[in-house]
C-alpha cells in the first residue's frame, strides 16, 4: 500500500526539489533561492511530501503576523492526479493556522485552471490580478485569498 507523509524540508532535499521544480515551472527557482529560504528566512516554512519514502512534492510559505503567503507548491508530474497537491495544501493551511495566521494568499497563473480549481475547492477566492507577474512570458497572476477557519482545519480527515 502506498503511503503519503509530510515533513519539514531540509537542505539535503534540494537536489530532489530542483528536479521537481524544473519539471513543473518554466522559470524554476535556483538552488541558492531554496538555500536562502531554509537558512535565512525566519518567516519561511517549507514542507516535502513523500510517497513510499520518496520526495514527490513540496510547498513553501511565509507566515508574517496573521497572514500566510504560499510561495510555491509542486508535485512531480508523474504523481499528479492522486490528491497529493490537495493534501499538501491542506497541510500547509493547518501549519499556517497553528503559526497564528488568520488568512492565506497565493498567486497563480491566470491560465492555470487546474490549480485555480484546487484552490477554489479549499476556499480560496480571486481578489485581484498582478499584471505581467511571470517573467517568462509576462502572464498575469491571479491573487487568491482564503480565511483559515479552525473548525475546517481541525476536522480535516485528510491530514
Amino acid at each position: 500500500m502506498s503511503e503519503c507523509a509530510f515533513r519539514r524540508m531540509v537542505l539535503e532535499d534540494i537536489d530532489r526539489i530542483l528536479e521537481i521544480e524544473h519539471a513543473s515551472f518554466p522559470t524554476p527557482w535556483s538552488r541558492s533561492a531554496f538555500e536562502g529560504e531554509l537558512k535565512n528566512n525566519h518567516f519561511a516554512h517549507y514542507v516535502v511530501v513523500e510517497w513510499n519514502e520518496r520526495v514527490v512534492g513540496y510547498a513553501g510559505m511565509w507566515v508574517i503576523m496573521d497572514e500566510a503567503h504560499i510561495t510555491n507548491i509542486a508535485i512531480e508530474p508523474e504523481m499528479r492526479g492522486r490528491k497529493l497537491g490537495e493534501k499538501l495544501l491542506r497541510h500547509m493551511m493547518r501549519i499556517a493556522w497553528l503559526k497564528g495566521a488568520e488568512r492565506i494568499t497565493l498567486e497563480v497563473r491566470v491560465s492555470n485552471r487546474v490549480a485555480q480549481n484546487l484552490y477554489k475547492k479549499l476556499g480560496f477566492t480571486p481578489q485581484g490580478v498582478r499584471k505581467g507577474y511571470y517573467s517568462d512570458n509576462q502572464e498575469d497572476a491571479l491573487i487568491m485569498w482564503s480565511d483559515l477557519i479552525a473548525s475546517d482545519l481541525l476536522a480535516d480527515s485528510s491530514l
